[in-house]
C-alpha cells in the first residue's frame, strides 16, 4: 500500500474510527480498447477538490462522516491472478475490521478480488451492477481474467439471479442468452431499480458502478464509450435509492482520465463517488 497520497477530500480519518475504507486499485492490463483506467485514482483524488464536501441533494457532509482513505495498492506487471490476489486481500482484512470497503478502479476486473473476499464472509451476497456491458463473456480472446468477463466470474462465485444490472447496451449474442437466464438484466436503462431495491431490503449487497453508463455526452473519460447511455442526474438519483440498501461494498471504475482533457469526466466520477459514500452512510 502506497501511504504516499492524497486523500479523496475530507476522507482522512484514521482507520481504527472509520466506518468506511476507500482505497485505489490503478490497474488496466486487461482492457479490451483503450488503456489508462490505472490512472484514475489518483486523478479522482487530485480533483475532488474542485467540488464541495456537502451534497446539497443528501444534506450531509463528507467532513461529517468517518472515511479513511488508505491511497492506492501498488501492483506488480504481467500477472493478473496476483493482481486480484492482492485485492482480495485488502478486501477480507477492511471486512474482517466491520468495515465497509469503497475501491476505485482501475478497469472492471478489479471487482472480482473484492467479490471473492465479500462472498466468504456474506454467503447471501447480492450485486447491484450498473454499466453499459454487460461483462458475461466466458473468455475474451482466450483469457478468462478480463474486464470483459468480470460479472461473468462473478456470477460463479454467488450462483443464479443474484446479479442485478442495469442500463446495459452492449454485449454479445451468448452474453445476452446468458443474462436471460443467469442474472436479471435490465437494458438501455435504469427502470425497475425500485422493485429490485424492495426485492434486495435486508440482504448484502455490493455496488459496483462502471462509470461507462453514463452517455458518452455525459462522461467521454473512458475506454469503452457506448453511445445510448443515462444522464448524470438519472445515475445520481440511481444511486441515492441505494439507501434503502445494506451496503457491505461498492465500487466505482473505468474512468480513463486522458481522454477527456477538459478534466469533466473525472469530476462526474469525484461528484458520483461522493454521492456513494453519503449514501452508504
Amino acid at each position: 500500500m502506497n501511504n504516499q497520497h492524497y486523500c479523496f477530500m475530507a476522507c482522512d480519518s484514521d482507520y481504527e474510527g472509520a466506518s468506511i475504507v476507500i482505497f485505489g486499485a490503478p490497474y488496466d492490463g486487461t482492457v479490451s480498447y483503450r488503456p489508462g483506467t490505472r490512472f484514475a485514482p489518483s486523478a479522482i483524488r487530485n480533483e475532488s477538490f474542485g467540488i464541495e464536501t456537502y451534497s446539497p441533494y443528501l444534506k450531509k457532509d463528507l467532513e461529517d462522516v468517518k472515511v479513511f482513505d488508505a491511497g492506492d495498492l501498488e501492483f506488480g506487471f504481467g500477472n493478473t491472478r496476483k493482481v486480484i490476489d492482492e485485492i482480495r486481500d485488502m478486501t477480507a482484512k477492511i471486512i474482517a475490521n466491520d468495515k465497509i470497503p469503497v475501491m476505485l478502479g482501475g478497469e472492471h476486473l478489479v471487482t472480482l478480488g473484492c467479490i471473492e473476499a465479500m462472498a466468504i464472509k456474506y454467503p447471501d451476497l447480492h450485486i447491484v451492477h450498473f454499466d453499459a456491458h454487460a461483462d458475461l463473456r466466458e473468455e475474451y480472446l482466450g483469457e478468462r481474467l478480463s474486464h470483459a468477463c468480470v460479472l461473468r466470474r462473478c456470477h460463479e462465485l454467488l450462483g443464479d439471479n443474484r446479479i442485478f444490472q442495469f442500463g446495459i447496451r452492449s454485449m454479445t449474442r451468448d452474453e445476452d442468452e446468458f443474462a436471460e437466464t443467469h442474472t436479471i438484466q435490465v437494458k438501455y436503462s435504469l427502470e425497475g431499480l425500485d422493485n429490485v431495491i424492495e426485492q434486495l431490503k435486508g440482504r448484502p449487497i455490493y455496488v459496483t458502478l462502471d462509470l461507462d453508463v453514463l452517455d458518452p455526452a455525459y462522461f467521454c473519460g473512458t475506454g469503452t464509450p457506448e453511445p445510448g447511455g443515462v444522464s448524470f442526474m438519472d445515475l445520481m438519483k440511481a444511486v441515492h435509492k441505494l439507501n434503502e440498501l445494506t451496503i457491505v461494498g461498492a465500487d466505482i471504475n473505468e474512468l480513463a482520465p486522458h481522454y477527456d482533457q477538459s478534466g469533466m469526466s473525472t469530476i462526474t466520477a469525484c461528484k458520483i463517488l461522493r454521492e456513494l459514500v453519503l449514501t452508504i452512510k
